[in-house]
């Protein structure tokens, strides 16, 4: 099953008023687990970006002048989205924006089904409790000490963390699946192999724990179960 696990970055509140993404970014996920593609993308929001707004993600309309329109990444970034279901916090505000672009360019929006709402699943899983990424962050001991402003690719790295807590940590099915059944990301299917260490953890038994187990495993003869498979191995 793919996933992406999504956010983005505004001019402001309504794109009716004018407001413009400035910033999308998306981490793809497979049977809950991170293949290490992601979508980043800066965008020029061709207006002006509100104090209040720059105070939040800290991108300026200077910085972000020579960036690509949307109409210009419209086609690469639907290719990356194919048919996956989208994790979004506060999904409403993130999709509206997302289709108000694509209803510009006369593109199709994107179907609100497609949205898992991550704030909508905290406030029921924590009702009366605070829900922002940063407080879930905090509750499941996610590391963001490096979101010193919004950032539509830091934002949704942290979500992907936020979301297998949310849903209880699953874990995918080793090696049993032949076919990933993705779509339009052009990525080849493949089963998820958890990646190797450059260098084998140092055994935390001592030479004193050691010996001391020796000389218990001795005391119960050759009978000992552990004899056997010591034997055995």
């Amino acid at each position: 099953m793919r996933e992406l696990v999504m956010d983005t970055e505004t001019t402001g509140f309504e794109p009716k008023e004018g407001h413009r993404l400035v910033e999308l970014g998306a981490v793809e996920l497979f049977n809950h687990v991170p293949t290490g593609r992601v979508y980043h993308q800066y965008l020029n929001p061709e207006r002006d970006v509100p104090i209040e707004a720059f105070n939040v993600h800290g991108l300026s309309y200077d910085f972000l002048s020579d960036k690509p329109l949307f109409r210009d990444v419209a086609g690469a970034f639907l290719e990356f989205l194919g048919d996956a279901k989208l994790v979004i916090h506060n999904a409403e505000f993130d999709m509206r924006f997302i289709n108000a672009e694509l209803g510009w360019l006369k593109r199709p929006p994107l179907p609100m089904e497609r949205a898992i709402d991550t704030l909508a699943i905290a406030r029921k899983r924590y009702p009366g409790s605070p829900n922002t990424l940063d407080a879930l962050c905090r509750r499941f001991g996610i590391d963001n000490s490096g979101r010193e402003k919004h950032g539509a690719l830091l934002d949704s790295e942290l979500l992907a963390e936020v979301y297998l807590e949310l849903i209880g940590g699953r874990q995918p099915d080793f090696a049993l699946s032949t076919s990933s059944g993705r779509s339009g990301a052009g990525a080849e299917a493949r089963a998820y192999t958890p990646p190797a260490r450059p260098r084998p953890l140092r055994p935390r038994l001592t030479e004193a724990e050691a010996e001391a187990h020796a000389s218990f495993v001795a005391e119960m003869g050759d009978a000992a179960l552990w004899t056997k498979l010591s034997a055995g191995s």
